[in-house]
């Protein structure tokens, strides 16, 4: 098979049968170089035709655990409560940052997968917007009086 760009399904399926065939060869030998360059654009096309989600936390840990055979007994110390556990695979509660720091060591689950924001809570949009402008209106009262002077 002649290496060429992947831009169909039909150069897909003709590209896999071939890397299929070269899939045992000799590391060092010019049909692995082939396979390489092969996988690489099979690898291409796939992202392209449907790029993968991105996982939310709570999928990350599933994943993580089930590839360490772990059930969410043995998440406890990490959550603190069977109840707290519960409410975070629900979708219920948010990890905090002990959470995250936690699973990230214990799973090595990579940081940017659990800093995610996975679920809208009622209301927190709303007291977290407010709050930060009583701190915001406090900061120009504080600097408006320092000017004064």
């Amino acid at each position: 098979m002649q290496i060429r760009p992947i831009n169909s399904d039909e150069d897909y399926e003709e590209a896999l049968a071939e890397i299929k065939r070269l899939w045992h060869a000799p590391a060092g030998s010019p049909q692995r170089g082939q396979l390489e360059v092969l996988a690489m654009l099979a690898h291409h096309y796939e992202r392209t035709k449907a790029p993968l989600a991105a996982l939310s936390p709570v999928e990350a840990i599933e994943f993580r655990m089930d590839q360490m055979g772990l059930s969410r007994k043995d998440l406890l110390p990490v959550f603190g409560s069977a109840g707290r556990a519960s409410e975070i695979f629900n979708g219920k509660r948010q990890l905090t940052l002990e959470m995250i720091r936690r699973l990230h060591v214990m799973l090595d689950i990579p940081l940017e997968s659990l800093i995610q924001v996975t679920t809208k809570r009622r209301g927190t949009r709303g007291r977290a917007t407010a709050s930060m402008g009583k701190v915001r209106k406090g900061a120009k009262q504080r600097r408006s009086a320092s000017h004064a002077k």
